[in-house]
C-alpha cells in the first residue's frame, strides 16, 4: 500500500486514485524493427523498439532526444496526435502507443529515424491504418517481467476513476464513470455519409484478447470528397486505398470489404486508447479503469480528457 500511497501523492489529480494491479510492469522480450510508408508525410521512417527497465515507461528516441509518451508533450494538431520537444516532432503515435498500451508493454525505448538528417519531423509508419502490424510484432517477440536497475520487479499501477468526469467541444464529448474494469463506449456520426452514418460500439470488458481479436485490425477511415482539401493543406501524402478505408457520399467504400460493419466506430476506439495512454508514466497503466463514454471525439478532444485527468484543465 506504501506503492500506491507515494504513487497517489505524486499525481494530485482527485478525479482518480491509483492502486495496484496485482500484475509486474512488462516489456519487450526482444527488438522490434519495422519500417513503412508514413500518411502524413508520405516518407519512409524506421522504428525499433527495444525493452527498458522497470519504471522507465514508453518514450520515443528521435536523434538522441528522449521524449516521453506523455500528454506533457502532446501539441494539437490535425487528423493525429504529435508529440513535440525541443523542436523535435514525432507525428502519427496513435497506432503504436494504443497497440502496446493494449498489450501490457508497459516500458520501451521508441527509437525513430527518418530520412533526412535536417527534418526535425518524424512519423510512424502507417502500415495498413490498423495496429494489426504492431500486435503481430509484439506477439512474435513476446513479453518479459521488466526489472529495475538492481534487478528487482515493480508492481503495475492503474488509475481508478473515482467520480465521474467529461470533456466537451460543441455537440463531441468525452466522460468516464467508475468502474473496476475498462469498459469503452463510443458513438460517431456521419449523417451525411450513407455508408458510415450514425454508429456506436461498446466493449463488454477491455483486454489483451478483445483487443487483438476486435480493435486491433480496424483501419482508419476518410471521406473521398475531402481527400483534396486535406492534400491541399499538407496532410495525407502517403494516404492510398492500401492505408485507409475511403468512403464517397454517392459511391459509398471504395476498397470494399470492411472488417467489421462497425469498423470506422472501432477505429475511433483504437484511436481513444492510443491517446489515453499518454496517461501512463513510470510503466503504469495509462487507460483509466472506468467506463469511458465517448461521442464524436478526436485526438484533441482525447488529449484534453487526458489532461483534465491530470487536473491540467
Amino acid at each position: 500500500m506504501a506503492l500506491a500511497a507515494a504513487f497517489n501523492a505524486f499525481k494530485s489529480s482527485n478525479l482518480v486514485s491509483w492502486k495496484q494491479t496485482g500484475r509486474l510492469q512488462q516489456t519487450l522480450a526482444g527488438c522490434i524493427e519495422r519500417a513503412g510508408k508514413t500518411l502524413h508525410s508520405g516518407e519512409v521512417s524506421t522504428i525499433r523498439i527495444w525493452p527498458d527497465l522497470a519504471g522507465q515507461g514508453r518514450y520515443f528516441d528521435f536523434r538522441s532526444n528522449l521524449i516521453l509518451a506523455s500528454i506533457d508533450f502532446a501539441e494539437e494538431s490535425p487528423l493525429c496526435t504529435t508529440l513535440c520537444k525541443n523542436g523535435f516532432r514525432i507525428r502519427t503515435i496513435e497506432h503504436l502507443l494504443s497497440a502496446l498500451e493494449a498489450t501490457g508493454v508497459d516500458n520501451c525505448r521508441i527509437e525513430i529515424q527518418n530520412s533526412d538528417p535536417e527534418d526535425g519531423n518524424v512519423e510512424v509508419p502507417i502500415f495498413d491504418g490498423s495496429a494489426n502490424e504492431w500486435v503481430r510484432a509484439i506477439k512474435d517477440v513476446g513479453l518479459k517481467v521488466a526489472t529495475d536497475h538492481f534487478g528487482n520487479s515493480r508492481e503495475k499501477m492503474a488509475p481508478y476513476v473515482i467520480e465521474p468526469v467529461h470533456v466537451w467541444r460543441n455537440d463531441s464529448f468525452v466522460a468516464a464513470f467508475p468502474s473496476e474494469k475498462v469498459h469503452i463506449t463510443y458513438g460517431i456520426n456521419f449523417s451525411e455519409v450513407h455508408g458510415i452514418g450514425c454508429q456506436w460500439f461498446s466493449s463488454a470488458s477491455l483486454d489483451d484478447y478483445f483487443y487483438s481479436e476486435q480493435i486491433a485490425s480496424s483501419r482508419t477511415f476518410c471521406i473521398y470528397e475531402e481527400v483534396e482539401q486535406m492534400r491541399n493543406a499538407g496532410l495525407i501524402k502517403g494516404g492510398s486505398l492500401e492505408n485507409a478505408i475511403v468512403c464517397s457520399f454517392e459511391k459509398g467504400w471504395l476498397n470494399p470489404p470492411l472488417r467489421f460493419p462497425d469498423e470506422p466506430c472501432r477505429h475511433k476506439v483504437l484511436d481513444l486508447i492510443g491517446d489515453l495512454s499518454l496517461f501512463a508514466q513510470f510503466g503504469s497503466q495509462g487507460l483509466p479503469m472506468a467506463h469511458i463514454v465517448a461521442y464524436k471525439g478526436g485526438h484533441a478532444l482525447h488529449a484534453d480528457f487526458v489532461r483534465r485527468l491530470c487536473g491540467k484543465i
